[in-house]
């Protein structure tokens, strides 16, 4: 039994998760050989193109020992009069040293068939080995758009929202049309209308995939200087909407932030966690260099002063949206100061009864303050269950209700603001409206008032 307690009383220890992109990665190709990739392409057939870009490429990598790749080819295997739609095989799969199988693969291969584009992503779910240390990316190299009927933007982003890989890259060869729109839902699209532009899109992406790339986020105020630091930045996959980074941001003693390891093959949602956020959509990085993003992210603040604010049972609390807007962005309680962006906002206090503040002007790196009078306290007693309401009343004969009290109590004590209130009454077992009792009272900051219903 002491064994037990002593174990189970250790103190809870959080584990720090290291925020940057595996070291390791593999690299599938996928390789369009249908009967299409027999058209020419400059002096040569697009499929002899792509094969030496290719050969070329995979006998260069053979170096990188944290990388490993595979190859997976659709449309060589039956002749499209066949209209064979799961055309598609991983002729190599991933090892090390697989290089001159990859070689020796891509040397034999010639197009023939269709161009099952979804149903080839489907299938490389299954040719990526489970391994947290890999991060797995995809090149797709095609002539053209799916010709089978699926849907290779729903499938990509399946797979990408299950980590099988990251965003694909996809390289239109020499096509006569521009199918950016078709492929961009898929992933990241270059158009490569001749050699010259295959081969600078194949080593940008190997920049992109394989160099280490870092980012600098510098946070200006209302003038564009760098001065704002000490908020949260996410960096978002734009893909698949999931959070993949968090930094507080942070600046040296000379005003410089720090920088932070990024994966260059995502595009990113950056938000920076003000209130409210600002966000900065389909942010995309250099690879293998050192990027900077500037976000305008103004900020002053807000202070909500009361005193006598604690005798309020659970606190004041402040309801801060920004002007003529329904949504609520921050929950803000009394007094601690809270930072906005530069801008109006209205402010909805939690008192009895609430307090408004319209059209609250926040400018850079100053601080508003709300001054709100403190609250009195009013005793109720009821003697008898009853049905009750609190009413304030504005001077000139109007009122307006408070709250309605629990028929069940009898006795009720509350904070209040100060005040000209009227009190409506009626005990259960009083037999008609005529025994309905009205008081009023006024309230002071500070003071006490003491109210009977018989």
């Amino acid at each position: 039994m002491c064994l037990f307690l002593s174990l189970f009383s250790l103190p809870a220890v959080a584990q720090v998760q290291v925020q940057k992109p595996p070291d390791k990665t593999r690299i599938l190709f996928l390789l369009d050989a249908s009967g299409s990739m027999f058209a020419e392409w400059g002096n040569s057939l697009r499929m002899d193109v792509a094969k030496n870009m290719l050969i070329g490429l995979v006998d260069s990598l053979r170096v990188d020992t944290n990388l490993e790749v595979a190859l997976r080819v659709y449309g060589h295997q039956f002749h499209r009069r066949y209209q064979n739609c799961q055309d598609s095989k991983l002729e190599v799969g991933f090892a090390s040293n697989n290089h001159d199988r990859i070689i020796g693969k891509l040397r034999q291969l010639q197009p023939s068939g269709v161009t099952p584009i979804a149903y080839s992503l489907e299938q490389t779910a299954n040719d990526f080995p489970a391994d947290p240390n890999y991060r797995n990316v995809v090149i797709i190299l095609t002539d053209g758009i799916e010709s089978c009927g699926g849907d290779p933007c729903a499938v990509s982003l399946a797979l990408q929202e299950k980590n099988i890989f990251l965003k694909p890259f996809v390289i239109g060869l020499g096509m006569q049309e521009n199918f950016e729109e078709e492929f961009s839902c898929v992933g990241q699209y270059f158009d490569a209308k001749n050699q010259n532009e295959f081969r600078q899109v194949l080593n940008k992406i190997l920049k992109q995939s394989l160099e280490t790339t870092t980012v600098s986020v510098e946070l200006l105020d209302q003038a564009e200087r760098r001065t704002e630091t000490n908020v949260n930045v996410t960096f978002i996959n734009n893909f698949t909407k999931a959070a993949l980074y968090d930094f507080v941001h942070f600046r040296d003693a000379q005003g410089r932030p720090d920088s932070v390891i990024v994966d260059a093959v995502l595009s990113y949602d950056v938000v920076v966690n003000t209130i409210p956020p600002v966000v900065q959509r389909n942010v995309t990085f250099e690879g293998g260099k050192h990027n900077v993003l500037s976000i305008q992210a103004p900020q002053g603040s807000i202070v909500i002063k009361q005193p006598g604010y604690s005798e309020y049972a659970d606190g004041v609390q402040a309801l801060v949206r920004r002007k003529d807007r329904a949504e609520i962005i921050n929950i803000q309680s009394l007094p601690r100061a809270e930072k906005y962006l530069v801008g109006t906002y209205d402010i909805e206090v939690l008192t009895l009864p609430k307090t408004y503040f319209n059209d609250v002007s926040v400018s850079q790196s100053k601080t508003t303050e709300l001054n709100i009078p403190g609250p009195g306290l009013l005793n109720i007693n009821f003697v008898k269950e009853g049905i009750g309401s609190l009413y304030q009343l504005n001077g000139q004969g109007r009122q307006r209700w408070i709250m309605d009290f629990d028929s069940k109590e009898t006795r009720v004590t509350t904070a209040i603001q100060p005040g000209s209130y009227k009190l409506v009454f009626r005990a259960k077992d009083a037999f008609g409206s005529k025994f309905t009792e009205v008081k009023e009272i006024r309230i002071q900051t500070g003071s006490t008032a003491n109210i009977k219903f018989f």
